[in-house]
Formats: C-alpha cells, sequence, structure tokens
C-alpha cells in the first residue's frame, strides 16, 4: 500500500496562502486535495528542466498563481509534498528565478534534514 501523502508549507509558503483572496486559497485547497488523492491534472505539475520542483497550479480572476513545491519520500510512514514559496502573475509563464529559489529551498531543506538526523544520531550515541 502507497504511504500517504501529506503537504506542508514552509514559512514563504505559509505566508503566500495567508496573502491568498478566500476564493483563491480554496481553489490552492482543492488542487492539494486532489494531489493527495494520488490524482493526477494540471493543478500539479513537475517544471522543466528543474532540479525535482513541482508547481501547484490556479488562475482565479485573471491572475495566475504558483505554489512552488517539491517531494520529500524518505519518511517511512508517509510523503511529504514541501511547499516553498508563491507568487501571483499576470502571465502563465513561470519565471526561471521563481524555479531557482524553489531549488535553493529544497537544498536547503534537505541539507537541514541531514543535520539534525546526523546530530540526534550523536545524541542517542551518548
Amino acid at each position: 500500500m502507497d504511504k500517504p501523502i501529506e503537504v506542508i508549507f514552509l514559512k514563504h509558503a505559509e505566508d503566500f496562502v495567508d496573502s491568498l483572496e478566500v476564493k483563491s486559497r480554496e481553489k490552492l485547497f482543492q488542487a492539494i486535495r486532489k494531489t493527495k488523492e494520488r490524482l493526477i491534472g494540471q493543478w500539479f505539475t513537475k517544471l522543466k528542466g528543474s532540479d525535482g520542483i513541482y508547481e501547484f497550479r490556479f488562475d482565479e480572476s485573471g491572475k495566475f498563481y504558483r505554489l512552488f513545491a517539491f517531494w520529500d519520500t524518505e519518511f517511512q510512514t508517509e510523503t511529504l509534498i514541501v511547499g516553498t514559496h508563491g507568487i501571483a502573475k499576470k502571465t502563465n509563464k513561470t519565471p526561471k528565478e521563481e524555479i531557482a529559489k524553489a531549488e535553493r529551498i529544497k537544498r536547503g531543506y534537505f541539507e537541514e534534514k541531514r543535520q539534525l538526523e546526523k546530530e540526534r544520531g550523536t545524541k542517542k550515541k551518548n
């Protein structure tokens, strides 16, 4: 059986979600629910040419919204989708600098996670 999918937001993603209008937030959470149910669609896609970066995408009232994310499958009990940050824009094109930002956040997340695991391992041995 597949591990359940959970979605978490890092600080910048949380701030982005909090800034959304109610209707836009509802659309985002609808996309998240579908993804957690393992449904596949244009609301959650891998960005071509990226290092494992995905985006939740939706539009509302002539604006295009993107919440960038990546997968963390290292947990035994669940699979995480980690939201890094989001943007609202007037065109449908995703800026390369935003993809690069998501990749930097992803690297930092895994570096911090490894460091914490290393520290925990050292504490257990003492």
